[in-house]
């Protein structure tokens, strides 16, 4: 029996699916381009910004210099780890710049340097990572999320504070960014989701750097690019060279802009590369040799922007001077503040678990108090 057969059928046959099966958007303006956009070294770069580039190079050479001094400390026994961002400055200080103050911004843990070029101290970027604190800074006063240390968690939390703030009617923008590993969670497939049926104002970045930990990206995904997953959802997605820190200024600007006009969310995907080991902690020559590693570098961040800027006079050797100077002011500060001890009082460990402690949590710290003071006593 065919389907014109069945009883009922006839006239109310379709040769096609009903209207609720046919796609909800052209998935043509959704997807990413061929290839990894880039300004430096192309046409596009006729349109710099001297000022702006100039400051994003003294950007770079900072956060470059951080990355050196935070690797100097692990070593020092002052931080019990760090997971470096040596070849991914470009990724981490266009986010940072492309923020207003109201907007606020969701780091995973290797994104310190991000924060700190939001305009976090330094010192407190990396308490975290020395152990003091679970955060060490106040989320709200500065508008950047804690460090989330698990992968992707920190998505859908971006989701639901720009989803929130445009209930509101609060002009805020939600900038989340997440490696290539926290693709493959599902926390990143939700966030996506959300945002798109929300259409909530926030960015989604992804900086590709080659590896989570030690699985390259073609044992996580099949997919022709990570840019083009946020298609599935509905989500532009937007394909950049992560070390070119004028393209990703300009995707991540234009991105924003789109958000906060209400335009929804945007998927970006910078294809950079992990210099340096996942962390201290790794040994990278295990799973990729030293020629990749020599091939990355020479597409280094600064070398490129300096190249450009110094051929098109925008950058002299007073400006990268005055760069080197104020990256070295800073590390500094970020020693003497890093070598002095910390003072942690072990009740703060019950002081934020609830905003009302619950008797067992009060049990714990009269215990806890009391073993403090007969170990004064003692």
């Amino acid at each position: 029996m065919t389907v014109q057969e069945l009883p009922g059928a006839g006239a109310s046959h379709r040769s096609t699916p009903p209207p609720a099966w046919r796609p909800r958007t052209d998935a043509a303006p959704l997807l990413p381009d061929a290839e990894p956009y880039r300004v430096l070294g192309t046409e596009a770069a006729d349109r710099l910004d001297p000022a702006l580039m100039r400051r994003c190079y003294a950007e770079l050479v900072r956060g470059r210099r951080y990355n050196a001094q935070a690797t100097a400390l692990t070593k020092q026994g002052r931080l019990a780890v760090y997971p470096s961002t040596v070849g991914q400055e470009a990724c981490e200080i266009a986010a940072a710049m492309v923020l207003e103050e109201q907007d606020w911004l969701f780091p995973s843990y290797r994104d310190t340097l991000a924060a700190v070029a939001r305009g976090l101290d330094p010192v407190q970027a990396l308490t975290l990572l020395r152990g003091d604190w679970h955060t060490g800074y106040d989320p709200r006063e500065h508008r950047i999320a804690p460090l989330s240390t698990p992968l992707a968690t920190q998505l859908p939390h971006a989701v639901g504070l720009a989803h929130a703030a445009r209930l509101r009617g609060d002009d805020v923008v939600a900038l989340a960014m997440v490696g290539d590993g926290g693709t493959s969670e599902g926390d990143f497939h939700e966030a996506l989701n959300f945002a798109a049926v929300w259409q909530a104002p926030v960015v989604f970045l992804v900086q590709n750097n080659g590896f989570a930990i030690s699985v390259p990206l073609a044992k996580q995904t099949a997919a022709p690019t990570l840019a083009h997953k946020g298609v599935g959802y509905g989500i532009p997605g937007r394909l950049v060279d992560g070390n070119d820190i004028a393209a990703m200024h300009e995707v991540l600007a234009e991105a924003v802009r789109r958000a906060r006009a209400g335009g929804g969310p945007t998927l970006i995907e910078a294809v950079t590369y992990r210099m340096e080991a996942h962390t201290n902690a790794d040994d990278a020559t295990r799973y990729r040799g030293d020629a990749e590693v020599e091939a990355w570098k020479a597409h280094d961040p600064i070398d490129l922007l300096e190249r450009e800027l110094t051929a098109r006079g925008i950058l002299d050797e007073a400006g990268i001077k005055a760069a080197r100077d104020e990256a070295e002011t800073m590390a500094a500060s970020l020693r003497d503040g890093m070598n002095a001890d910390p003072v942690v009082d072990p009740m703060d460990l019950f002081a934020h678990v609830y905003a009302e402690q619950t008797e067992r949590l009060r049990e714990q710290a009269a215990m806890l108090r009391a073993e403090l003071e007969a170990e004064d006593q003692a």
